[in-house]
Order: structure tokens, then C-alpha cells, then sequence
């Protein structure tokens, strides 16, 4: 009895396809969210409410939310990866986007489409950040601990 639990709780920690793409797409939303090339973020919210004169409440609240999330993603990825495994991952996705670049795959032609793969690969770097220590243990079957 005692070990269906063991598997039980072992299978639910486990990283899926499924849960690596929530989590690609929860980085996705907080990057885009946070700026994009549109005038559909916050960034160019808060940018014409500051023009205006109006920034308020609603404004605070939103950004304080963007930073509650950036913390949470930007902690796990660095306890996780750690600076130089987040420097390796920035410079893998520039590889890549050199190298699709170079292959006629990828139309990085202007500011705006490059802002765009920048921010993707952003997303990409965080959610593996988020999920390093659930592919540690599944490529090397040893367990993280974080010991502060």
C-alpha cells in the first residue's frame, strides 16, 4: 500500500508535454503581457497613462502582478539553471536564431519581427527555467534540494 502512494506522489511530480506547455504558455502570457511590439501591454499602458497624466490604482495593481510573476519565474529559473545556465540558455537561443536566420527559416528582416523571436525564445528560456529541476531529475534520476 505503502509504495502505490510512493508512485502515486512520484507520477504527479513528474514533468509532462502537457505541463511544460502550461508552463511555456503562462511565460508566453507574462512576457507578452509585460511588452510587445503592439500597443497591447503594459508597458504602452502605463507608457500613455504617464503621457496623460492618469496613471492610477488599476495600473499599480497590474504592474505589481507583473512583478509578482517575473519574480516567481525569474527565482525558479535562476535557482534552477543558475547564472551561468541562464547565460547558456540566452546564448542557445541566439545561436538558434542565428542559425534558422542563416538557413532562410526564420525572417528576423525587421526590428519588430525580431522583437517578436526575442520575446518567444524569453518565454522559452523562462519555462524551461521553471521546469530545470523536473528535467534534472528525469535525464540524471538525482534530486534537487535546495539547502537555504
Amino acid at each position: 500500500m505503502a509504495n502505490k502512494n510512493n508512485d502515486k506522489t512520484s507520477r504527479s511530480s513528474d514533468l509532462t508535454i502537457a505541463g511544460f506547455g502550461l508552463r511555456f504558455i503562462a511565460a508566453l502570457v507574462l512576457v507578452m503581457a509585460t511588452y510587445n511590439p503592439t500597443r497591447y501591454s503594459v508597458f504602452a499602458w502605463i507608457r500613455e497613462a504617464l503621457a496623460a497624466s492618469t496613471l492610477g490604482a488599476p495600473h499599480v495593481f497590474v504592474l505589481v502582478l507583473l512583478v509578482i510573476g517575473w519574480t516567481i519565474y525569474l527565482v525558479a529559473s535562476f535557482r534552477s539553471l543558475g547564472t551561468l545556465g541562464m547565460v547558456l540558455g540566452s546564448a542557445f537561443f541566439a545561436a538558434l536564431i542565428w542559425l534558422l536566420t542563416d538557413f532562410g527559416l526564420l525572417a528576423a528582416n525587421s526590428i519588430t519581427s525580431l522583437t517578436w523571436i526575442i520575446l518567444v525564445c524569453l518565454a522559452a528560456l523562462l519555462t524551461i527555467g521553471v521546469s530545470g529541476s523536473h528535467m534534472w531529475r528525469r535525464l540524471t534520476g538525482q534530486l534537487e534540494v535546495d539547502e537555504d
